[in-house]
């Protein structure tokens, strides 16, 4: 085995994990590794083991290649998930991955995904309603003050609802749903004890005791998992009577027809219920926490705002989803910024299945003093690739990585960047992950997204209620939300909004 380099560690016990308990810190350090241990160094973990970490484009692109296959879950991610969702597409490896995800597929192809954006514009001009009202019983300052977070949670989850499972969780009318309680858990107030994730990712079968934290994802699994058995069992009961429109377009409705099929590729009942949650799950978490972060980037760069508002505006009151993919391109532009500063998942943790050979694109110092262009991984070995880090590095985005600059993605603007062409994925980012695994709903993000900011930004204009300057600070989980430190305002996400109102005569 290749004896690779990296920084010593703090702790036996806990190694880094003690460090990398905020994205901001961890995003620098993955940096500082690369530069002074070379792109494939080894970070000390918990009880003495270790992980490597990939920052090399070639060797990032070997491990894409063989994941799922040669790259499977960790141990701890394998129960987490089989815990909280079940045994769908995210828990799943190999043959198993390949035959879900084929059955999957047509719910998120850009047929399917054209056909429901119809959905992210009802559920954004609800907003817009409701937004319109608030100002307006405010005479005196002709604006309001609302929790981003909270509505664009609101947004996403109707939005999700609908789309996935054909059903409508109201939030945007203000029911008060359980599964809006359930999912607004996976927020700040429920991050896991560190020292816990940290001694459960050492020995996994911490997670299968009646710990209180294991206690609520299960509590999670059967909430949601109740919610998704009820409408599939409606859905089947309508078609079953010939009661269901038959050009059902959720995402529901075309799992119930891969089931249906027969085919070796199509999914169990159990399967169908799985990847519901997961869909549910996903689709609420991720996007939310993307397009938060959209509204906090306008509100902290008015310039910009400004000049994604006039292209919505002259391009018209509406945007299909052709229009949302090809007509719009300052739109693209701060979507996919947003996208890289701001990842929703900060890493992809793997383990090597068995021995493997990682080729390199420049040769690294090993521990021994010499220089190879390959490592060798022992089978067991936990890969990490630093996400989060990668999409805001100097070397591979230029000397402005770490600042909000939409500009960077215009054909004007392409001299400025690094060598991000070195890495693969969607546009060189590594948000949606690449290869097998590649997120499946990368298109329903992108599109909600763009519909989101679309319709909002021509209608309201967007600042930080406690001023620019403001600290906005996330935690090291999963899917870390953005809070504003020390508001005044009530919520996580406070934001003075007005109505656009145009100078034009």
């Amino acid at each position: 085995m290749t004896r690779i380099r990296g920084p010593q560690s703090p702790s036996w016990l806990f190694g880094f994990a003690k460090t990398v308990t905020t994205t901001a810190t961890i995003t620098e350090l993955y940096e500082n590794w690369a530069i002074e241990y070379g792109p494939v160094y080894k970070l000390p973990h918990a009880l003495g083991q270790s992980r490597v970490i990939l920052w090399d484009p070639k060797a990032i692109s070997h491990f894409f290649a063989r994941d799922t296959w040669l790259y499977n879950q960790t141990p701890f991610n394998e129960i987490a998930v089989r815990t909280i969702v079940g045994r769908g597409v995210l828990w799943a490896d190999g043959e198993n991955h390949k035959r879900q995800r084929k059955a999957l597929n047509p719910a998120f192809s850009a047929a399917a995904i054209r056909s429901l954006t119809y959905i992210f514009q009802d559920a954004t001009h609800k907003a817009v309603i409701a937004w319109d009202s608030a100002i307006g019983s405010n005479q005196r300052t002709h604006c309001a003050i609302i929790d981003a977070q909270q509505w664009i949670n609101h947004i996403s989850l109707d939005s999700v609802g609908i789309a996935v499972l054909s059903h409508d969780f109201g939030a945007l009318d203000g029911n008060n749903s359980d599964v809006m309680h359930i999912l607004n858990a996976f927020g700040p107030s429920a991050i896991f004890s560190y020292k816990l994730v940290t001694l459960a990712q050492s020995f996994p079968f911490i997670l299968k005791l009646p710990l209180p934290r294991m206690q609520f994802a299960q509590k999670l699994n059967l909430i949601v998992g109740k919610i998704c058995q009820e409408m599939v069992s409606r859905m089947r009961k309508e078609k079953e009577t010939g009661g269901a429109e038959q050009g059902d377009k959720s995402c529901l409705g075309l799992l119930l027809k891969a089931e249906e099929s027969g085919e070796s590729a199509g999914l169990t009942p159990q399967e169908v219920l799985d990847e519901a949650k997961v869909l549910l799950l996903a689709g609420f978490e991720t996007t939310a926490v993307s397009m938060t972060w959209g509204l906090i980037e306008l509100a902290r760069n008015p310039d910009v705002q400004t000049k994604l508002r006039n292209e919505c505006l002259d391009f018209g009151p509406t945007a299909s989803y052709d229009d949302l993919t090809n007509k719009l391109p300052y739109l693209d532009a701060v979507v996919n910024e947003v996208l890289r500063l701001h990842a929703a998942a900060k890493e992809i943790q793997r383990s090597a299945m068995q021995e493997d050979v990682i080729p390199l694109s420049k040769p690294v110092q090993t521990a021994a003093g010499n220089f190879t262009e390959n490592v060798c991984i022992p089978k067991g070995m936990e890969i990490v690739i630093p996400v989060a880090a990668l999409n805001c590095s100097v070397s591979i985005w230029g000397p402005d990585a770490k600042t909000f600059k939409p500009s960077r993605w215009l054909e004007e603007d392409k001299g400025t960047h690094g060598d991000r062409d070195a890495l693969h994925g969607y546009r060189h980012l590594m948000t949606f992950g690449d290869g097998a695994r590649m997120c499946l709903g990368k298109l329903f993000a992108l599109t909600e997204f763009k519909t989101v900011l679309f319709i909002l930004v021509r209608n309201f204009v967007f600042e930080m209620a406690d001023g620019p300057g403001v600290q906005i600070v996330e935690s090291f989980v999963t899917v870390p939300r953005p809070r504003v430190v020390g508001s005044a305002e009530a919520g996580n996400v406070p934001l003075r909004v007005r109505r656009y109102e145009s100078t034009a005569m």
